[in-house]
Order: structure tokens, then sequence, then C-alpha cells
């Protein structure tokens, strides 16, 4: 059974402006590059997130409702994290990348499974690409080798991000959208399972790309 319609345009305005924020966030990094491959690659990074961001504001739209009204919910949340998480060079801008993103996607999946049909499908598209990570795994382990010392930087830069992203995902879930709140618990979400969930994905993740949990 499909969400009704209030529930699916708090749900949609959740995604719409974390597409938004990611595209600011990975031109801004691009810039923190080293070379121009590799500042190619976070740029058509951040050209993907504005192509979603109009697949899902047009889907909003649809609904009768702007895409401001539906993303204003969610602007201090979202943005409170990528203002409390700024990378300070390359290795902390991938590893946001790498560790921000994989949470914020396992969370929207979740709710996403609440969904099915063409909505459903449109929220998994918008999803990053596993090349993505691929990408921003293998820069943080190139840092590693180049630097080994790094890593401890990383990890502790990495649960830092965990730990903010998680916070932010709870002021979302806890957030006063009762369709939302709704639609989560329709369909068995727990919440701290859910989080529990998240963090052991996270901890793989994090071996995955070498760091320290």
């Amino acid at each position: 059974m499909s969400a009704p319609a209030p529930a699916l345009v708090d749900l949609l305005g959740l995604v719409a402006y974390g597409e938004l924020l990611a595209f600011d966030r990975l031109a801004a990094d691009a810039r923190l590059a080293p070379d121009l491959r590799r500042r190619a690659a976070l740029s058509e990074m951040a050209a993907a997130e504005i192509a979603h961001y109009r697949w899902i504001a047009e889907r909003i739209t649809t609904l009768g409702v702007t895409p401001d009204e539906a993303m204003g919910p969610y602007v201090e949340a979202l943005q409170a994290y990528h203002d409390s998480t700024e990378p300070k060079d390359w290795p902390e801008a991938v590893t946001k990348a790498y560790v921000g993103d994989a949470i914020s996607d396992d969370f929207l999946r979740a709710i996403a499974d609440g969904l099915d049909g063409p909505d459903r499908r449109l929220i998994l598209d918008v999803l990053h690409d596993s090349r993505y990570a691929e990408f921003a795994a293998a820069e943080i382990r190139a840092a590693i080798e180049a630097d080994p010392p790094v890593a401890n930087r990383l990890s502790m830069w990495a649960r830092r991000l965990v730990g903010e992203a998680l916070s932010q995902a709870g002021r979302v879930a806890a957030a006063d959208r009762g369709a939302l709140t709704a639609l989560i618990s329709r369909e068995g979400v727990d919440a701290p399972a859910l989080f529990r969930r998240l963090t052991e994905a996270h901890t793989a993740r994090m071996t995955a790309a070498g760091l320290n949990n």
C-alpha cells in the first residue's frame, strides 16, 4: 500500500533537501582535491546530486506542494549536521562522503521500504551509486598508505561524523512531522533497532576503508 500524500510529501521533502545540501557540499569539497582527476570525480558526484534533486522536486510538485514547503521542516537539522562537520582537507572530505552519505542512505532506505511502486523506486534511484563509495574508500586507503598515522585522525573524524549523523537522524525521526512518523511506525521501523543497524553497517564500512572503529 502506498503512503498517503502527506507522509510522502514529508519523506520527499527530507530527501530533496538532503540532495540539495549534498550538491553544495560536494561542489565545495571538490576544491580540496589534490589534482584535476579527483576534482572532476567529486564534481561529477555533485552533478548527480543536483539531478536527483530535480527528480524529487518534480515529484513533490505533482503532489500539489512546492519543494520549498516540503523541504522547510528539515533545513535546521540537516544544515546543523553539515555546519558542524566541515572538512579541513581532502582526506576528511572523502571520509565525510564515505561515512556521512552511507549513513543517510541507510536511514532513507529503511523508511522508503514503507512505500511501493514508483515512489519507492524513485527514492532508491537517488541513493548514492556504489562506485562513489568505492572511490571514497580507495582515496581513504591511499591517504593511509601514504601517511599511516593519518588513519587515527580519520578514524576519529569518522566517529564524529557518525555521531553527528545519528544525532541529526534522531532529530528528524522525532520531529513534529506526524505524517512521516506515522509512515515509519506503520511499517514497523523501530528507531532504536534502526540506529543499531546503522551503527553496525558503519562499523563494517570503517573496516573496509582501513579505519579503526
